[in-house]
C-alpha cells in the first residue's frame, strides 16, 4: 500500500514539473555552447539541446552522449538532475538532451503518448544523429545513449534496434519490457551499465506489472544483455558505502569477458529510489525514494562509456518491425 501511495504521490509531483590529436585543416567550426537544434520527423519539429564541452578541446572528432530524459520531464530537467555538462566539460564530449514527444519517448510500451501515438522517435534518433554528425565534429566510434526511467527504457530500445550506431548504452531507473526482450536483437554485441534502485517506488526492481505492460527485473535484464554479448559469468563486488546517512549501499554486478569487447554491469543500489546516485533529489523522498551518495552515476556511466568504441563499418541487416518507431 506504501508503494502505491509513494507512486502516485509522484506522478502527481511529476506532472506539476514538468581522447590527442591535432585539428583537421579544414575543421568543422564549433558553434556556441548549449545551441539547439531540430529535425522534422512526420510533420513535428522535435528538438534537442547540444552542450560542446568548455573549453573545447583541441581534438580531431569528440565523442557525442545522447541523454534521454524520464517521462514529464524534457531535455533540461536531464541536465539538471544529472549535471552531466560538467562531466562533458571535464572529459571533452559533447552532451545532447533531446526532447520527447509531449515529454515521453516511444519505448515500446502502451503508457506513454509517443507510444499511444505511434511517434517514430527511432527515427528521429537517427535523423539527429545524422545532423549531428555532420554539423559537429563527432567521433562517430564513440556515440553512446543513456536515460532515465522512461528514456532508460527508450535507451534500451535503441540497444536492441540500432547497436550498429551506438558504442554502449547506459540506463538509470529502468529496465526491460519483456515484450522488448522477446524481439531484442543487436546487429552486434553491445556494452551496456544499468543503475536500478531496490526501493524505487515506480519502476520495480524486481519486474512484474508496471503500468499496461510486465517488465523483467532488474538482474533479468542485465542477464539478457549479457546473454545477447555472450558474456562469462560475472563477478559481484560491494562499494564502499561513502554515506552512511543515506541508508543506501551499492553491489555492482559485472561481466567483462564478453564478445566484441562488450561489458554488461548492474548497479543495485538497496535502499535507492527512482532517483539518479549522486544527482540532484529532484522530488521529496517520500515520492520518489533516496538518491544515493555511494558514487556519481555520471561519472560512473561517462568511466564505462568512454573506452567502449564502435566498428565504423558493421555489417547490414534487415530491419525488424520494433525498429520501425
Amino acid at each position: 500500500m506504501g508503494r502505491t501511495i509513494a507512486a502516485a504521490a509522484a506522478l502527481a509531483c511529476l506532472t506539476s514539473l514538468a581522447v590527442a590529436l591535432p585539428p583537421p585543416a579544414a575543421a568543422i567550426p564549433t558553434p556556441p555552447p548549449d545551441t539547439r537544434i531540430s529535425v522534422t520527423v512526420d510533420g513535428r519539429v522535435r528538438t534537442a539541446r547540444v552542450h560542446i564541452p568548455k573549453p573545447t578541446p583541441d581534438l580531431k572528432k569528440m565523442p557525442l552522449v545522447l541523454a534521454f530524459h524520464g517521462r514529464l520531464g524534457d531535455g533540461d530537467d536531464q541536465e539538471k538532475i544529472t549535471h552531466f555538462n560538467s562531466v562533458a566539460d571535464a572529459n571533452g564530449f559533447i552532451a545532447v538532451y533531446p526532447d520527447g514527444y509531449q515529454r515521453s519517448w516511444n519505448d515500446g510500451r502502451k503508457t506513454t503518448p509517443s507510444n499511444r501515438d505511434g511517434v517514430r522517435d527511432v527515427e528521429f534518433v537517427r535523423r539527429l544523429l545524422k545532423k549531428l554528425t555532420t554539423s559537429y565534429s563527432v567521433d562517430k566510434r564513440q556515440v553512446y545513449a543513456i536515460g532515465m526511467s522512461n528514456g532508460g527504457f527508450f535507451a534500451q530500445r535503441l540497444g536492441c534496434v540500432m547497436a550498429g550506431k551506438f558504442a554502449a548504452i547506459a540506463t538509470v531507473a529502468s529496465v526491460m519490457p519483456r515484450a522488448l526482450a522477446k524481439t531484442c536483437k543487436p546487429s552486434d554485441p553491445l556494452p551496456v551499465l544499468m543503475v536500478m534502485g531496490t526501493d524505487d517506488p515506480l519502476v520495480p526492481y524486481q519486474g512484474g506489472d508496471f503500468g499496461s505492460g510486465m517488465v523483467l527485473s532488474a538482474k533479468a535484464t542485465a542477464k539478457l544483455w549479457r546473454e545477447l554479448a555472450h558474456c562469462k559469468k560475472p563477478t559481484s563486488r560491494k562499494l564502499r558505502d561513502r554515506d552512511p546517512k543515506d541508508g543506501t549501499q551499492t553491489r555492482v554486478l559485472t561481466a567483462n569477458q564478453c564478445a566484441g569487447d562488450a561489458a554488461v554491469k548492474l548497479y543495485s543500489v538497496h535502499g535507492g529510489g527512482h532517483t539518479w546516485p549522486g544527482g540532484r533529489q529532484y522530488l521529496p523522498k517520500t515520492a520518489i525514494g533516496v538518491t544515493s551518495r555511494d558514487f556519481d552515476a555520471s561519472s560512473t556511466i561517462w568511466k564505462f562509456l568512454a573506452d567502449k568504441q564502435r566498428a565504423t563499418k558493421t555489417k547490414p541487416r534487415a530491419v525488424s518491425p520494433s525498429s520501425k518507431g
